[in-house]
């Protein structure tokens, strides 16, 4: 058995007052005209795997409106068994989430109930938008299927806060006294960070080329690459990331913030010898995102013997027929939510037609 998801219960979220859906194997298609709602299921899907939306940070953006609360409960089929998740916004408090009727504590523990990789045409932002985007597609991965990374990675932002406040105390004397502390400290969860993150896009390497290979008719090959501190070993990184967080120390003063570390790293995508990310076409920057996208399938694959769910945020309409055909051949095995405002395709699928936030 892979994982899938059986059933969703939606109350008050968006534009759905009242949802019960039996949700079908493989392929679910979710057809409408715009804005009525579509997007707005696969969000509330994505919200129960790592607890925020795609869309927005804020909880209450969810909530229908002059509604007080909204509820979203999914029931899942995995190879360990049943599981249900329960996600509560309130507008004026923090969210509450339960896993099989049992309230957690910490977000962290949410991590690996549910995997899901959402694509929607924003991803673009992925190939095209700044270093930020590409930090956040890595750190979503890798939150869901090592709870660990989740913890090293706030500890890493807990302590880089504290030496970024140091950084702005207007006595230098004072930041050099005491920065030492905390270089040492950001030094040791950076490299944990860094070293998953490496595994991470070494295992990706493999699978976006071939991936890619595909969805060009082998006429482009992509290659992609961590940029940052480099090493296989987490002692030898703690090193290097400790001197150069010494060696940036004036300038980091002057700019009262922490200039080198796993926050400021970035991915290297090339194409045929071109930096997509700079120079790339619109064209080759969407394939190489739906690229990445595939890829992150098998990787979770890999990591957890399951594949993720795949939300696709009218996606079709943003690629050439070759290319819708090769990316709905690749999904086959895989439980996939599609959104769109038609659908042609003659491969066995179930279609829901959503209209004011209804199933009709």
């Amino acid at each position: 058995i892979y994982m899938r998801i059986t059933a969703i219960k939606l109350k008050n979220f968006r534009n759905y007052s009242q949802l019960n859906l039996d949700i079908k194997d493989n392929l679910n298609v979710i057809v409408g005209k715009n804005a009525q709602g579509k997007t707005n299921l696969l969000e509330s899907i994505f919200l129960c795997t790592i607890g925020r939306s795609p869309r927005t940070n804020k909880d209450r953006d969810m909530i229908m409106w002059e509604k007080d609360y909204a509820h979203v409960s999914l029931l899942l089929e995995k190879s360990v068994g049943k599981k249900s998740i329960d996600m509560y916004l309130f507008n004026n408090q923090n969210k509450a989430i339960k896993i099989d009727a049992i309230g957690i504590k910490k977000i962290g523990q949410l991590f690996g109930t549910i995997n899901a990789i959402y694509f929607s045409p924003d991803e673009l932002k992925l190939i095209k938008d700044s270093p930020d985007e590409r930090r956040k597609f890595m750190d979503i991965d890798l939150c869901q299927f090592d709870r660990n990374y989740f913890f090293d990675l706030s500890n890493y932002n807990k302590v880089l806060a504290q030496r970024n406040k140091l950084l702005k105390n207007p006595d230098e004397s004072v930041i050099k006294e005491t920065i030492g502390i905390w270089n040492e400290k950001l030094a040791e969860y950076g490299a944990k960070v860094i070293l998953s993150r490496l595994v991470l896009i070494d295992t990706l390497k493999g699978y976006v080329e071939s991936i890619h290979s595909t969805l060009t008719q082998g006429k482009e090959k992509l290659e992609i690459s961590y940029i940052g501190c480099i090493s296989d070993n987490e002692k030898n990184l703690k090193e290097i990331i400790l001197k150069k967080l010494e060696e940036t120390i004036e300038k980091d003063i002057h700019l009262g913030y922490t200039t080198v570390g796993p926050h400021r790293d970035d991915i290297s995508i090339i194409s045929n010898g071109i930096d997509l990310r700079s120079f790339g076409s619109q064209g080759q920057q969407r394939t190489a995102a739906l690229s990445l996208k595939l890829a992150e399938l098998d990787v979770f694959k890999s990591n957890t013997n399951e594949y993720p769910i795949l939300l696709l945020d009218d996606v079709l309409s943003e690629l050439d027929i070759d290319r819708q055909k090769a990316l709905l051949e690749y999904i086959k095995p895989i439980q996939t939510f599609i959104t769109c405002t038609d659908f042609d395709f003659d491969i066995p699928h179930h279609t829901y037609t959503i209209s004011n936030g209804n199933i009709v």
